[in-house]
């Protein structure tokens, strides 16, 4: 009996054992699964007994067992949702396809997780109604070249509506705009005849550019030929005028150089003492050089029967031997 009562003992000592390491096991496992290390970007939302408790960042947290809980991990890098096509319609009844993308970040998970059921469709939602606005107040005109303005707008709007979701709206565009097949193709004929337009104007303007530039460069050559022209009678001018100048000075010079010489010769003359006779031999070489003119009237001196005797006489003396006089004479008058 009490060796049965001792193997009992043993047995329930040993049952004990097990039932307290398997207690430790589970605790030790409880508590490693408790250390929760959270990774750069991420943040984790507990929750206590289904209440929230605290936000974790970045680092090495124990998390309570059974009472604890981690409700939501929150990526906090900056995302992109890309939203299909939407149909708008403008504000001169034209309907369109606009597919916009948007750029967010979580900024405060707490708010992330318990703000909205679903923030990406709510967001998409909340884009597609703000994009009808805007585009309902725009012609297609606008809207294709306004771009900036409705992505702007879009972003504000959506900025200040995400706030108490903890959402920060970083940037929106739209990806892309699809008109109707039939304004695309008027477009494409506007858009065809507006090349084909200024396609003219620059012709046009090519040439009159080019008719411009002839007629000032048949301008320019025109004023050098008359500028040519102008210095070449000048030059002319002025040589025919030097020429003149330079006969005028030799004629003068030759005049002064006669009168100098009829000065030295009159002057040598009279220092001879020319007699009656050679004086009156000139005046006779004077008239004759006068009747061979071509004057119409000839005045002769009063004295020209003396100059015709002196000359006479001369010519007598010239002709007889050694100077004798060819008339008789006494030799009283010798």
């Amino acid at each position: 009996m009490n060796f049965a009562l001792m193997m009992f003992a043993g047995s329930a000592g040993i049952g004990i054992l097990i039932a307290i390491a398997v207690i430790v096991l589970i605790a030790l496992i409880a508590l490693i699964s408790g250390i929760k290390i959270v990774p750069q970007s991420k943040a984790y939302v507990i929750e206590r007994f289904g209440a929230y408790e605290k936000t974790w960042e970045t680092g090495i947290h124990i998390l309570i067992p059974l009472i604890e809980r981690v409700a939501k991990q929150v990526s906090l890098k900056e995302q992109v949702a890309d939203f299909d096509p939407q149909p708008v319609i403008t504000k001169d009844n034209v309907t369109m396809q606009i597919d916009t993308v948007v750029f967010f970040q979580i900024t405060d998970p707490k708010l992330f997780a318990y703000g909205v059921e679903n923030p990406i469709r709510a967001i998409e939602n909340l884009t597609a109604t703000t994009l009808r606005n805007i585009i309902g107040e725009m012609e297609l005109d606008h809207t294709l070249t306004s771009r900036d303005t409705i992505n702007a707008k879009i972003r504000s709007i959506l900025d200040e509506a995400t706030d108490p979701w903890g959402i920060k709206i970083n940037r929106v565009e739209l990806k892309n705009i699809k008109p109707p097949h039939e304004i695309q193709d008027a477009m494409e004929k506007q858009m065809k005849a507006e090349r084909e337009r200024r396609e003219a104007i620059l012709r046009a303007e090519g040439e009159k550019a080019s008719k411009i530039l002839v007629a000032q460069g048949e301008k320019e050559s025109k004023v050098l030929a008359a500028e040519a022209e102008k210095q070449a009678a000048i030059l002319r001018a002025e040589a025919e005028m030097e020429a003149r100048i330079r006969v005028a000075e030799a004629e003068a010079e030759a005049i002064l150089k006669i009168n100098h010489a009829t000065a030295e010769a009159i002057r040598l003359i009279n220092e001879a003492g020319p007699q009656e006779a050679f004086l009156l031999l000139q005046k006779l070489d004077a008239l004759v050089k006068v009747a061979d003119g071509n004057a119409t009237k000839l005045i002769i001196p009063s004295d020209l029967q003396a100059i015709a005797g002196i000359v006479s006489t001369i010519t007598e003396t010239i002709s007889t031997p050694n100077g004798a006089p060819t008339t008789n004479s006494t030799p009283e008058q010798e």
